[in-house]
């Protein structure tokens, strides 16, 4: 085992000495300021239980298995410091989110690497320990001598996390502030891991999670939580304003069928602070039975008109990225606006710019009305093998498309 590596289960108990070798106490916790530097230890935390003393970084002459030696002799009483991170008391035994792994783990043990600068050395935190290897040395820590225990950690397999891909939860917003703790390495994850990650999660983290992350990233992840009870928890341990935000980036079906499951209260309470136009286009789904195709469709599609070229239909791609990685089928319609064709998005590389949508299009249309049954949806998504089903109005105006992942989704909830 290197000698430029320590373990937390090293460091607690430590024995601190003076420049004449006296030994000034023990060390009880080290403690990383995040907005100074997110992974040097700053401050350690020696002495007893009633008398603690605070020392510094830059007063460690160095640091070893024999422990560490100041290069002064300047300790002071350690006073609760909230721009600190303390590893013991708010990180060992801690869930923490592995954003690489995209999974919730618990922390055993923490790996620090010994760093020679400027005359001192620095403590550093370098991964955080999860595995059984972490565990045996938590049991054998105090029993055994510690190199004796590295030698035999030796024969188990490693377990653990780079610091840098860690992600900590703190459920105040206001230490997550003063901590500089930050949710934005979530907001690169898949909706549908994110949303594995929060179910694993307590109440208070998750409404940690989502009073920090972006509004629409929040949305798409809640949209991927299978258990509804979880997805009304969520919404209802937020304010109702920043509720809203997140409900106005949902699609009016689904942000419905999470309506339904809040108090009548609560839910009003979030309608009243949407826009009007994302809470007139919620509200008329509220309206529609839970068991319809408007209550299935989604509001994302591309409708363009009869006589359209594959020119406009790539420009109108190109302007509406986020419809680019779902996006199957590009709709028509006539001078009246009723839905009057389909061109699939593969036929459109294939043609010249200026060839008419039109010629282009499915020699039939299939389309349901928004009030059709979901059973009979499924039905027809499976006969005709559709990839995205538009639904239309007593007008036969789109209002909306099914996919095959709506359709899956359905199928799972049964």
């Amino acid at each position: 085992m290197a000698e430029t590596l320590l373990f937390l289960t090293e460091l607690m108990g430590l024995k601190v000495y003076d420049l004449k070798g006296r030994r000034v106490g023990r060390v009880r916790d080290a403690g990383v300021v995040p907005r100074v530097d997110p992974a040097r230890v700053d401050r350690f935390l020696i002495g007893g239980e009633l008398n603690w003393w605070s020392v510094r970084y830059e007063q460690v002459a160095s640091i070893s298995l024999d422990g560490i030696f100041l290069r002064d002799e300047q300790v002071t009483p350690y006073h609760d410091d909230e721009y600190m991170l303390r590893i013991v008391r708010d990180l060992l035994d801690q869930q923490i989110i592995d954003v690489h792994g995209r999974k919730v783990v618990r922390v055993n043990d923490v790996t620090f690497e010994i760093r020679a600068v400027n005359g001192h050395q620095d403590l550093c935190v370098r991964e955080v320990d999860i595995g059984m290897r972490s565990v045996f040395r938590r049991l054998a820590q105090g029993v055994l001598p510690p190199r004796l225990i590295r030698r035999m950690m030796m024969r188990i397999a490693p377990n653990s996390i780079r610091w840098e891909v860690c992600n900590i939860v703190e459920a105040d917003p206001q230490r997550r502030l003063r901590l500089n703790i930050t949710h934005t390495a979530l907001e690169d994850l898949h909706p549908a891991d994110l949303a594995d990650i929060v179910e694993d999660l307590s109440p208070e983290d998750r409404e940690a999670i989502f009073e920090s992350i972006d509004s629409e990233v929040a949305a798409d992840a809640l949209a991927e939580v299978e258990d509804p009870k979880i997805q009304a928890n969520i919404i209802e341990s937020l304010e109702a304003e920043r509720a809203a935000d997140i409900v106005e980036e949902m699609d009016p079906a689904e942000a419905a069928d999470l309506l339904e499951e809040l108090e009548d209260e609560t839910s009003e309470a979030i309608l009243e602070e949407m826009e009007p136009a994302e809470k007139t286009d919620v509200q008329e789904a509220l309206e529609l039975r839970e068991d319809s195709a408007g209550r299935l469709m989604g509001s994302a599609f591309l409708l363009l008109p009869l006589s359209a070229t594959v020119a406009d239909a790539t420009a109108a791609i190109r302007s509406k990225p986020d419809l680019v990685d779902t996006l199957t089928i590009v709709f028509l319609e006539d001078d009246g606006g009723v839905l009057a064709g389909a061109v699939p998005v593969a036929r459109l590389v294939l043609a010249d710019g200026t060839v008419g949508l039109a010629s282009l299009a499915l020699d039939e249309t299939v389309s349901v009305p928004i009030g059709e049954h979901a059973d009979r949806v499924v039905e027809m998504v499976d006969k005709y093998n559709l990839m995205a089903l538009p639904v239309v109005d007593e007008s036969g105006r789109l209002v909306g498309t099914i996919t095959a992942d709506d359709i899956i989704s359905e199928l799972r909830q049964e």
